[in-house]
């Protein structure tokens, strides 16, 4: 690993009841970048998730982490009863550490101060995003991961949050792994793109805005009313579980 990687994934894959869920994954996080992985539902995202974040182990290949790695995590969703009365300061204050920032501190890091006596059942989703990313934040965290951080939040909000993020990567030097299907907008504010579907289809600077063929096959999307897209090339097609066919078979298939 070089001394700015914070995590380093040589060969990984791993297999359940027989399957494969991802196979030959290479890949590296270092300090101070962006990186927005996308795919479709299955593609196995969450399951590469889970091996960053040590929650789950690979059944083949290498994993290596920067000794006492700190990552801080934004799930999806946050399950939290509604008959149960809890304020925003006492969500993040049963979160944090000993060695944790300052509730107030990382309120204001993400522009939610106003809400720290608020229930947190009364949150709007751009709100409640807001909070869940001040919540990864009291871990001091070298890498974030954040798990779809715009969920539930409307458009202008989700700008406003992709800013947010870009900013405290700047002020913290982190780095910051996301998913995201959000990407016409994603790709304004990553430095990298890895697009897999059970291994990496392809990697690479979100440099392009176009119609790409195998992009739209892949993800169903069109590049409507000047939204920039993410443009990428397949040398390869996939069946319907997606495990890569053999040259000639997409044709065969299509034909």
């Amino acid at each position: 690993m070089s001394a700015k990687e914070l995590v380093n994934l040589q060969h990984v894959g791993i297999t359940k009841d027989g399957r494969s869920i991802l196979d030959h994954i290479d890949l590296s996080l270092a300090s101070g970048e962006i990186v927005t992985l996308i795919g479709p539902n299955g593609a196995g995202k969450s399951t590469l998730v889970k091996l960053i974040l040590g929650l789950e182990e690979p059944s083949r290949g290498v994993i290596q982490r920067t000794p006492g790695l700190r990552i801080g995590y934004m799930p999806q969703h946050i399950h939290i009863e509604q008959t149960m009365p809890l304020k925003v300061q006492r969500l993040l204050s049963i979160a944090g550490g000993r060695q944790s920032p300052d509730v107030g501190t990382v309120l204001a890091q993400v522009n939610a101060t106003h809400l720290a006596d608020k229930s947190v059942q009364s949150l709007s989703g751009g709100e409640l995003q807001r909070i869940l990313l001040a919540r990864a934040l009291l871990r001091n965290p070298q890498l974030l991961v954040l798990d779809e951080p715009v969920q539930g939040v409307d458009i202008n909000g989700q700008a406003e949050l992709y800013k947010l993020i870009t900013r405290i990567r700047d002020e913290r030097g982190c780095a910051v792994l996301m998913v995201s299907h959000d990407l016409h907008l994603v790709m304004a504010t990553t430095d990298r793109v890895i697009c897999m579907n059970h291994h990496i289809c392809c990697s690479g600077l979100p440099e392009h805005v176009s119609n790409d063929p195998a992009y739209q096959e892949l993800f169903g999307l069109q590049d409507t009313d000047g939204l920039a897209l993410y443009a990428h090339h397949h040398d390869h097609s996939h069946d319907e579980e997606g495990n890569v066919l053999p040259p000639g078979d997409s044709e065969a298939r299509h034909g």
